[in-house]
């Protein structure tokens, strides 16, 4: 009696162990049921986020990686002459994973700077600069774990901070993920 006993404990404590550790999934932020990120999770940069995704009529499921968050010189705007006045770039480096398997192919992912307290920049860049060009997913993007690497350009005004980027798209429209820097 007193072995079975024993045993239960142990197999209860195994049970509540193993349950802490699913909980602490992402560095310990929400992980829905379907293995996605909840809504409003906040992440470092260099942690993976899985996202419900849809661009360019396709949907599925992938992984987004923020792996740098940088403020690019000036000069990298003069082709925008008089629009990049008073902004600077900020190159968001990304790889994306293609997690559910569906066709993905030439789609985009898209993150928005934000300040420190997870404010949006106000600073919209229509496309890329010769640093940081911004690729779709290529034809091959259409296997689980096929992935690719991008630069998303975004913006901050001079003088202004960046405190990461969040991605809004979908499902997180309303509550984004964040990436802080």
């Amino acid at each position: 009696m007193k072995s079975a006993r024993t045993a239960l404990i142990a197999t209860g404590c195994a049970a509540a162990l193993l349950l802490s550790a699913c909980g602490e999934e992402a560095g310990g932020k929400t992980v829905r049921a379907d293995g996605t990120m909840a809504p409003g999770s906040e992440l470092k940069v260099g942690e993976r986020a899985v996202v419900p995704f849809s661009d360019a009529g396709k949907s599925g499921t992938i992984a987004i990686t923020v792996k740098s968050v940088e403020i690019g010189p000036k000069e990298d705007l003069a082709k925008f002459k008089d629009k990049g006045e008073g902004s600077l770039p900020v190159y968001v480096r990304m790889v994306i994973e293609n997690v559910g398997g569906t066709d993905l192919a030439d789609t985009s992912v898209s993150v928005r700077a934000v300040d420190p307290n997870g404010k949006g920049t106000k600073v919209i860049m229509a496309s890329g600069t010769a640093a940081c060009k911004g690729e779709t997913a290529p034809t091959t993007f259409t296997t689980p774990g096929a992935t690719y690497e991008t630069c998303d350009t975004e913006g901050v005004k001079e003088g202004g901070e960046v405190g990461g980027v969040s991605f809004g798209d979908g499902d997180y429209k309303d509550d984004p993920i964040t990436w802080k820097k």
